[in-house]
């Protein structure tokens, strides 16, 4: 794999485009969609991204809710429950549809929702966890084989979202741990997606074992006051300038500002450029067109860039 060199791994250009993760899910009915109806949803994802000029795109995550898609696969789970040891499924859950985006794309992320998270939105109904950090740990185990198989089928990079984390609510030292049982065989880069204000998580964050940090900066600007204040230690930022909790799209020029912000702080060696967050609550249309805007924004800055 060939690309721009950033600090710790190859980027297809400068300012690369990519995405947080989910997309709206456009699942097809009729005959051809009775063994998958999630199918086409995929391809529609896929292709979305790609006509909208992404430069690392996913596979859309359009089969379900972000905990749910991972626990309700894990034995161990039933329904909400954690009612016994949380085992490895039987079969990966995301490689068919990472596969499906690799078709496309050389540059395809990985994408797992982090063990943390999946523990703080179950319920543990069995004296087998002491509490959600040891299940936070099982969950990582369980999960490792999935990102080994991402790695194998050659994604660029692997995220793990834990959106919990900026919350206050998990114990992040636990977090870090489980972090690094999931990532521990891994060569493949990997991301961490924080939602939220960082700046109180920040310090225990820099300490995990990260290739690139991914950020909000559309709706929660202040996380760049709080980086300019740390040592990323030569980590990449996922800069968020996408507003994705809102169907109002942002014109272009909107979107080139939140950019500019972002390298006031960051060299643009050092950061990817996406939305805030995932896109499944919003419409095909807006999410298509919010796509669309950012990464003409993103070439925008990068020809102002390369013309100094």
């Amino acid at each position: 794999m060939t690309g721009l060199q950033g600090p710790n791994f190859p980027l297809p250009c400068l300012l690369p485009t990519t995405v947080v993760g989910s997309y709206p899910a456009i699942p097809r009915r009729g005959l051809s969609s009775l063994l998958d109806p999630y199918r086409a949803a995929v391809a529609t994802a896929v292709g979305d991204q790609m006509r909208a000029g992404v430069h690392i795109i996913s596979d859309g995550q359009v089969r379900g809710e972000m905990i749910q898609a991972f626990s309700s696969r894990l034995p161990g789970v039933r329904g909400q429950e954690v009612i016994g040891p949380i085992q490895p499924p039987g079969v990966p859950i995301t490689l068919h549809d990472t596969r499906e985006a690799l078709k496309s794309s050389k540059w395809v992320k990985g994408i797992l929702t982090g063990p943390s998270t999946i523990a703080h939105g179950l319920k543990i109904a069995t004296p087998i966890y002491r509490d959600r950090g040891d299940l936070a740990l099982d969950l990582a185990r369980a999960l490792a084989p999935e990102a080994r198989a991402l790695q194998a089928a050659g994604v660029c990079l692997l995220q793990v979202d834990e959106p919990i984390f900026s919350t206050g609510v998990a114990d992040l030292m636990m977090g870090r741990e489980a972090l690094a049982v999931l990532t521990a065989s891994l060569n493949v880069p990997v991301c961490l997606h924080v939602c939220g204000d960082i700046g109180a998580v920040i310090d225990h964050i820099l300490t995990f074992p990260l290739t690139v940090l991914d950020i909000e900066a559309a709706n929660n600007p202040d996380n760049l006051s709080t980086l300019s204040r740390k040592d990323l230690a030569g980590r990449l930022v996922g800069l968020g300038v996408v507003d994705t909790a809102s169907a109002n799209v942002e014109g272009g020029g909107v979107i080139e500002e939140r950019i500019r912000r972002g390298l006031e702080v960051l060299s643009p060696e050092s950061v990817l450029i996406d939305p805030d967050c995932g896109m499944r609550m919003l419409s095909r249309d807006v999410a298509f067109k919010k796509l669309c805007h950012m990464t003409k924004a993103a070439a925008v800055v990068r020809h102002e860039i390369k013309g100094t």
